[in-house]
């Protein structure tokens, strides 16, 4: 199947090449700072993780929420799911991926990474994230490929696949929770030290990635041959509804534990990312969009007549992506690091160098997953 990955239209060529001259540049940047170091980044003292990590977090969710398609299609036998489970699944191989390059990048001198395989460190989360991590990568290439490779044949997939399938469910959840853990287990960081972290992690994870697999859906409609179906997106849709309401429900579940107790360690972190603090506001103009993105697609989704309007069902995946991806991409990382534990104020913004590694890495993941859709379309159109 592998070759259909080499085999396209002249858009989709000049496609593959843009991705290509994007990486490259991106390439370009991260050797510079393999020479210089991390200097060339927004980060300091006071601020150890910036946009890498951030972005490392935001797509973890991204990839996790591949188990909105398995559960129901696999545990509660919803077979509409059937047709577009492969592409929850390329989609999260790509999200992993992405997700390792930004550690990757984040480490500075790449042999740190051997430091984590030759001496491994049980009690440490860190150890887990790469378990978890990697185990999730292969889970997902080895079941999407062989699903994928059933279905060409007209067989069904072989039954040591449905093993896997059943234990990649819980595994996606173990990601974004040992990510989570990495931050509530900090006990200097009153931001980030809140039991609900890996609630909100999911719920945001459940409604950021499904709504992408909407957009991608929508997307492969347009320019294939291959319909994923209106009853699949709807389906999705109302999952989305439901997981941006909890996130949003349980942001201002912290915000009221934190403003009503008056814990300064907690509250002024808030306080800088939504008003700003001793003069400090970068932030503030992002976290408030936010804020309306979600409300915005909030009401959109919860309406039915807007939800089953797709130009409308559009927009509000759109802002359920960008207000999530502000919130975790940009805000929960360096919220949690300003004002430092002195309640000192050093603020983070990232460095031109720093976002355009972070486009290139973007530029690979969509690299791979153009190939697998490309592989995985071709067949569901051969089938048909």
């Amino acid at each position: 199947m592998l070759e259909f990955a080499f085999k396209g239209s002249n858009k989709y060529y000049a496609w593959i090449v843009a991705l290509l001259g994007i990486i490259g540049i991106g390439a370009g940047f991260y050797f510079w700072q393999l020479v210089f170091g991390l200097g060339i980044t927004g980060m300091s003292r006071d601020v150890s993780w910036g946009f890498y990590i951030a972005q490392f977090t935001f797509l973890v969710g991204v990839a996790a929420s591949a188990v909105m398609l398995v559960i129901p299609y696999y545990l509660h036998n919803y077979k509409a799911f059937g047709k577009i489970t492969v592409l929850g699944e390329f989609l999260a191989v790509s999200s992993v991926l992405m997700c390792i390059l930004f550690i990757f990048v984040d480490l500075g001198q790449p042999m740190r990474v051997l430091n984590v395989i030759l001496h491994p460190t049980p009690n440490s989360m860190l150890f887990w994230d790469m378990i978890v991590l990697n185990g999730y990568l292969f889970l997902n290439i080895i079941i999407g490929w062989k699903v994928l490779e059933a279905e060409r044949n007209g067989v069904h997939a072989p039954s040591w696949v449905k093993p896997l399938i059943y234990l990649s469910v819980p595994w996606a959840v173990s990601i974004h929770t040992v990510t989570a853990f990495l931050y509530c287990g900090l006990p200097g960081r009153g931001f980030w030290l809140t039991a609900i972290l890996a609630p909100r992690f999911l719920s945001s994870a459940f409604a950021a990635g499904p709504s992408l697999l909407i957009l991608l859906c929508l997307f492969v409609r347009r320019i294939s041959k291959f319909d994923p179906g209106r009853e699949q997106i709807q389906s999705l849709s109302k999952i989305v509804t439901y997981a941006i309401i909890l996130n949003v429900f349980f942001l201002l579940c912290e915000v009221f534990v934190a403003v009503y107790s008056n814990i300064p360690e907690h509250m002024d972190h808030l306080k800088y990312l939504f008003f700003g603090l001793h003069g400090h506001n970068a932030l503030v103009p992002w976290m408030w969009t936010s804020m309306a993105l979600m409300l915005l697609a909030i009401v959109l989704l919860v309406i039915p007549a807007t939800r089953q309007h797709e130009g409308i069902l559009t927009v509000a995946c759109l802002a359920v992506f960008a207000g999530t991806w502000i919130d975790k991409g940009l805000g929960m990382i360096a919220g949690g690091f300003v004002p430092n534990p002195l309640h000192h104020v050093n603020e983070y913004v990232p460095t031109f160098p720093e976002i355009m590694i972070a486009v290139g890495i973007y530029a690979t993941g969509f690299l791979v997953l153009t190939a697998f859709y490309k592989m995985a379309i071709t067949v569901k159109e051969e089938v048909a």
